[in-house]
């Protein structure tokens, strides 16, 4: 292996000195439990271990709190709370997964990514239990698929459920580190569209993707409940120096995401949802044109000219899905506004529905 970059092994230094000297204070370990996926041969268990003075984090008492107290604390918590941990970096685990236990290792951020086979659950929620060395317990949700399921959706997040006007950065420093969690705006007819797309496919995986930070997963998480978006696997990246760089590619790991669902639930059709603000058109292009057999449609949110001009300074899309011949003949192709625009298109392309007479769809 090549050696590690500066920034990679200045970070892990850092972050090695502050855990022994929490620990030294009587800090112990906390595990935040991700929700993961799978079918009924093999499941993706995620997690992040982390240092906390209190093992009891805030997170576990919005579970009791009553709706409006929820909402009051959730417009009292900013975001860059999140962002102040300190991961167990290369920390062992015990992680028991329905009629299997095995063992693994967090990584240098101090996530818990771990594929278990023969698991032996059956379709629908299920826990993964784990424990450290220390006696730490923690649990992590899972979602098995059934293996006669063949429709999911894949999910960005920035832009496509939240509005964020990211990648602009003082506003996406705004957002993620300063507003109020409750302060953030949920794209209208979106979470309708999802709720009825489920809904006319039970049982059917949604996953979020998006290349925000794995710090951001509970916050996220609660906004999406409180929105009423369908709850599903969220798969982030990690902020910060890497063993190659300063920075990981955000379009390297969509485009990683896409493959590998496609390779672990190789039997659903994707409907590919996103927003034209980025990236999302041309990865989920890409993508649709080397493996057409696993995608169903591919639907954009269309930003509108102030959204365009706040992301990237320019009011048209940056990034626009330019379809090839061999992508309009096999994978349509949906752009609208909001989720309520989008909702009707997707009814003509999956459903092959008349169309109507304000909407159009390419394929």
């Amino acid at each position: 292996m090549a050696k590690p970059h500066a920034a990679a092994v200045l970070e892990d230094r850092w972050n090695a000195a502050k855990s022994a000297a929490l620990a030294r204070s009587g800090w112990t370990l906390r595990f935040i439990g991700f929700t993961g996926y799978g079918s009924t041969g093999h499941v993706r268990v995620l997690a992040r271990l982390l240092m906390t003075r209190h093992p009891h984090d805030v997170e576990e008492a919005d579970a009791v709190a009553s709706p409006l107290q929820r909402t009051h604390a959730l417009r009292l918590r900013r975001g860059w709370r999140s962002f102040l941990t300190t991961p167990a970096m290369n920390t062992p685990v015990t992680i028991e997964v329905g009629a299997r236990t095995i063992r693994a290792r967090t990584d240098r951020s101090g996530i818990l990514d771990v594929l278990v086979a023969d698991h032996d659950l059956p379709p629908g929620w299920h826990t993964a239990n784990l424990t450290t060395a220390s006696g730490v317990r923690g649990e992590a949700p899972l979602v098995i698929t059934d293996p006669q399921t063949t429709f999911g959706i894949v999910s960005d997040i920035d832009d496509t459920v939240i509005k964020t006007m990211l990648p602009r950065p003082l506003i996406a420093a705004w957002n993620t580190f300063v507003r109020h969690e409750g302060a953030r705006k949920a794209v209208p007819g979106m979470a309708t569209l999802y709720r009825d797309l489920l809904q006319r496919h039970p049982g059917a995986p949604i996953v979020y993707v998006s290349t925000g930070a794995w710090n951001t997963v509970p916050q996220l998480t609660r906004f999406l409940t409180d929105k009423g978006y369908p709850l599903g696997p969220l798969l982030m990246t990690d902020w910060g120096p890497t063993n190659t760089g300063w920075f990981r590619s955000g379009q390297d790991h969509k485009r990683a995401c896409l493959h590998r669902l496609a390779r672990e639930l190789p039997q659903i059709e994707w409907v590919l949802i996103g927003d034209d603000g980025q990236h999302d058109p041309s990865i989920y292009g890409e993508f649709a044109e080397q493996r057409p057999e696993t995608v169903r449609a591919i639907a954009i949110r269309v930003l509108s000219a102030r959204e365009q001009l706040l992301s990237h300074f320019t009011p048209v899309a940056s990034d626009p899905l330019g379809p090839t011949r061999r992508r309009r003949a096999t994978v349509p192709i949906c752009r609208a506004s909001d989720g309520y625009g989008l909702a009707r298109l997707l009814c003509v392309a999956l459903d092959g529905m008349p169309v109507p007479s304000d909407v159009v769809v390419e394929n």
